[in-house]
């Protein structure tokens, strides 16, 4: 599923409303992590749907509660206190009709206060999810920042145990006459035959091209990996038995069978 097929799934609307499942409300949150377009379509829903539930509300005058429920106090005390008109007494059916519109207004003005009370509830609940939202994203966005920490101290760790290696030889890759500015560092591990690679110098590869690092063996290029700029820039790419030198081309996405010559950014031997 692509970022667009995901977005109208409906789980963000799901997530907003509190109706995600804690699993998709997490998988949401990751992707929010990491994805700017899927943040941006939560934060955008989020408006959305504040901006309908103001459009659609009216703000009561300050002082309607306390006239609604005065006015329903005064009903049941009149209803209860029944004046006493010697010359003029109603008869049965016109006190029904009185008991009756007096209860008719007393349901009246209940409904009333019930509306709102209940537009009160709506802006309440509202404004309650979009403070639970904000902080839902505080917190993706403190534990991605953690994961980065953690992530950089790890590619730390990783090369201070490189760099203590007695079995690891680091072969510098300088830049060629085309590309003097680029550099690159191969860690060739000599006991595992293991090579890994450090190309974060080296400029971002276009679109539909792909860098390739070559092991010179005897004379010939042997493909020893190939380079992508969302790779873990010291995972290992090949094993390599013996080597003279290194190099690294720019070939077209996926790699090629022989480097292109013309294409050569860095190159150093061992």
């Amino acid at each position: 599923m692509n970022t667009k097929e995901y977005i109208s799934s409906g789980i963000i609307e799901s997530y907003i409303l509190g109706h995600a499942s804690p699993e998709e409300a997490g998988i949401l949150e990751c992707v929010m992590k990491n994805n700017t377009e899927v943040k941006e379509a939560v934060e955008e829903a989020q408006k959305t749907l504040e901006n309908l539930a103001t459009a659609q509300a009216v703000t009561p005058p300050d002082d309607l509660r306390s006239k609604i429920w005065n006015t329903i106090q005064e009903q049941q005390v009149e209803e209860e206190v029944q004046p006493v008109i010697a010359l003029d007494i109603p008869s049965n059916k016109a006190q029904e009709e009185t008991k009756i519109e007096g209860k008719g207004n007393i349901w009246k003005n209940l409904a009333i206060a019930a509306s709102v009370i209940l537009i009160l509830s709506i802006a309440g609940n509202m404004f309650w999810m979009r403070e639970e939202a904000e902080r839902k994203i505080e917190i993706a966005e403190m534990n991605t920042e953690k994961q980065l920490q953690d992530t950089e101290m790890q590619k730390m760790n990783q090369k201070i145990g490189m760099f203590s290696n007695p079995d690891m030889q680091m072969v510098m890759l300088k830049g060629v006459e085309k590309h003097t500015d680029s550099k690159a560092m191969v860690f060739w591990d000599k006991k595992t035959k293991e090579v890994y690679l450090n190309a974060e110098s080296l400029p971002k590869a276009p679109t539909g091209m792909q860098y390739q690092l070559w092991a010179i063996t005897d004379g010939k290029p042997v493909n020893a990996g190939l380079y992508s700029d969302n790779k873990d820039s010291l995972i290992a790419l090949a094993q390599i038995p013996n080597a003279q030198a290194f190099a690294i081309t720019l070939e077209k996405e996926g790699g090629s069978k022989e480097p292109t010559m013309e294409n050569m950014y860095v190159m150093g031997g061992v």
